[in-house]
């Protein structure tokens, strides 16, 4: 990864956002095998200290990008590079954005309900009208796919002819399933982005435009849906703060 720094044992990207459409967008252009990006947050790195297949794919990833004003603040901590966070979210329309302008581009859609594919599918040729969805598929909702289904899934992504993978499985269970299938997929890039296909179509609303700026976007989230989201706040913050503490002061997690 270039343009990174070492935050609590993760190199994280310190791209601008603008830099890091550039480099994804030169990757896809690329005649090179399937490379990743994944998003690191206070939650999903203390996820990763009880899951150690979700740590070891998360430093697998081609781009690990700071998404959470936590990631920020740890970088500040330790006198980084990491000048803001940078979602799931950003990447996913500003890409669009970039291939709409540049003339278009071939995506697959991975995750979510056939009902929210179809919601997006017509958003995006609304919004985006040069980008194709080539193809798109809803996985069986578990926690562990079988051999056949994973078969199914990377021989229907391969045969779409797509160049871009947007995975929306939810963490870790997208960043795993790309992490171990990389290298059988034809893509140029997969993007491992959560509830981005919620919020895109409006399933989920996001925050506001002031609450993200404040850094405070997990708020209304945590508001709406306390039973989902109370572990992020209440258990998986004060685990990163402490061990962000611990490392400024030299001390061993």
């Amino acid at each position: 990864m270039t343009d990174s720094e070492i935050i609590l044992g993760y190199r994280v990207s310190t791209l601008t956002l603008d830099t890091l459409i550039d480099e994804l967008d030169a990757t896809r252009k690329a005649l090179r095998p399937c490379r990743w990006l994944a998003c690191l947050n206070p939650h999903s790195y203390a996820t990763a200290l009880q899951d150690l297949s979700f740590r070891d794919a998360l430093n697998a990833a081609d781009w690990l990008i700071p998404d959470g004003v936590g990631i920020v603040i740890a970088s500040r901590a330790q006198s980084g590079q990491v000048v803001d966070r940078i979602t799931g979210w950003d990447v996913f329309s500003g890409l669009h954005t970039r291939l709409d302008h540049a003339g278009g581009g071939r995506i697959f859609l991975l995750g979510s309900s056939e009902e929210t594919l179809a919601k997006m599918e017509a958003k995006l040729a609304q919004d985006f009208p040069r980008v194709s969805v080539v193809g798109k598929l809803s996985p069986p909702y578990r926690s562990e796919f079988t051999a056949a289904e994973t078969n199914l899934m990377v021989d229907t992504v391969n045969a779409s002819g797509a160049d871009i993978l947007w995975v929306a499985m939810t963490a870790p269970k997208q960043e795993k399933w790309i992490h171990a299938n990389c290298s059988r997929l034809d893509v140029r890039l997969a993007f491992a982005v959560g509830a981005v296909f919620d919020f895109y179509v409006a399933n989920v609303p996001r925050s506001s435009v002031l609450y993200q700026r404040l850094g405070l976007e997990w708020l209304p989230r945590l508001l709406r849906e306390p039973r989902r989201l109370w572990r992020r706040t209440f258990v998986s913050a004060p685990i990163f703060l402490l061990h962000v503490i611990r490392a400024k002061i030299g001390r061993p997690r």
